[in-house]
């Protein structure tokens, strides 16, 4: 048996109110989709066709909120807006980059590992 767990082991954690969103569906492809500028909404459309336009207006709104996206309205008829990374969401996009390199990498093993307990947990 290991050591038992320290039961103040978060005590150092800040309570967020609210998740972040980082680990949900569509804010990683929301942050890829603005790596490299300033998008429109239906910019965002074309390569997130899967995302309702309800999803991603919330997504980007959270997003926003978490200072993750930047949302900017230039005036016009009808108005142009653009969305864009903050320094944060850059950031952020760096610590992706990481995630999706181990992925690869880890792939093949975490198929297998899949394929063993489907196996296993159908008998």
């Amino acid at each position: 048996m290991s050591n038992a767990l320290d039961p103040h082991m978060f005590r150092d954690c800040k309570d967020v109110v609210g998740p972040v969103r980082v680990g949900d569906k569509w804010t990683c492809r929301i942050l890829r989709c603005l790596r490299d500028g300033d998008r429109r909404f239906s910019e965002l459309r074309v390569p997130l066709s899967a995302i309702t336009p309800k999803v991603l207006t919330e997504s980007l709104r959270a997003m926003e909120r978490d200072g993750l996206v930047r949302r900017t309205a230039h005036p016009g008829v009808p108005p142009k807006v653009v969305y864009s990374l903050t320094d944060l969401g850059r950031r952020l996009l760096e610590f992706m980059d990481t995630i999706c390199d181990w992925t690869v990498t880890n792939l093949p093993e975490i198929l297998e590992a899949r394929r063993a307990y489907d196996e296993r947990v159908s008998v």
